[in-house]
């Protein structure tokens, strides 16, 4: 099992689906975000919707987090993404088209090798929008948003997932089970016993491609 980022380059984990597959093991790449209580809800409401816009807001303070951390500013580290892949996770979980990146402007501490802030526009492949803002310098309540907007309501996942509210109102969640990592173990457990892998790297892509095409932006520095 593997958590996030599931290794240091794309090319890395298509390698090793590769080889669980030739030795007959499991292999579960995980995105633990996808396990929040609101997630599944969000797939259904949106699979009998056509979908029209879209935002997230993934802000939240790096000194709370990450506090005196250094890998995560370092060449590999992520920075901002370390978090903002947590939602790229449930986007492409609960999205029926694939999304693509069509632009993106990171902003680089002068002192640092990783963005502190980051502005991605997506677009499925039906050609929706939708507005993507990471930050690592929010101070007071953190935020970790996806709002999606359909022709038929409105969902928010908020607090990361855990909770969903449609059309501005809080959906029952299943309360048999509590937080993301025993959903996530569950699934495991059931996957080891099928003797099946589960590995999917698109929100790895995404943040890949952020790098590739993203317009670079020198900013303050940052004290860790």
């Amino acid at each position: 099992m593997l958590e996030k980022p599931p290794t240091a380059t794309t090319r890395q984990i298509a390698l090793l689906a590769e080889e669980a597959a030739r030795q007959e093991r499991t292999l579960f790449q995980t995105w633990h975000s996808r396990f929040a209580a609101g997630v599944d809800g969000a797939r259904e409401f949106l699979r009998t919707r056509k979908l029209v816009g879209g935002k997230i807001i993934w802000k939240e303070d790096v000194h709370v987090w990450h506090p005196g951390q250094t890998w995560i500013w370092e060449p590999g580290g992520f920075g901002v993404f370390d978090p903002g892949i947590n939602s790229l996770s449930v986007l492409t979980e609960i999205l029926g088209d694939d999304v693509c990146v069509e632009s993106a402007l990171l902003e680089f501490p002068e002192n640092q090798q990783s963005p502190i802030a980051a502005n991605l526009r997506l677009r499925t492949e039906a050609g929706v929008e939708i507005a993507v803002e990471f930050d690592f310098r929010q101070k007071g309540e953190q935020s970790w948003d996806i709002e999606l907007t359909t022709t038929s309501g409105t969902l928010k996942l908020a607090r990361g997932g855990a909770e969903l509210f449609i059309d501005g109102n809080a959906v029952t969640k299943d309360a048999s089970m509590t937080g993301e990592y025993p959903r996530l173990y569950q699934r495991f457990a059931s996957l080891c016993d099928a003797g099946k892998s589960e590995v999917d790297w698109r929100p790895f892509q995404l943040v890949a491609d952020a790098f590739l095409i993203g317009e670079r932006r020198i900013v303050a520095p940052h004290e860790i």
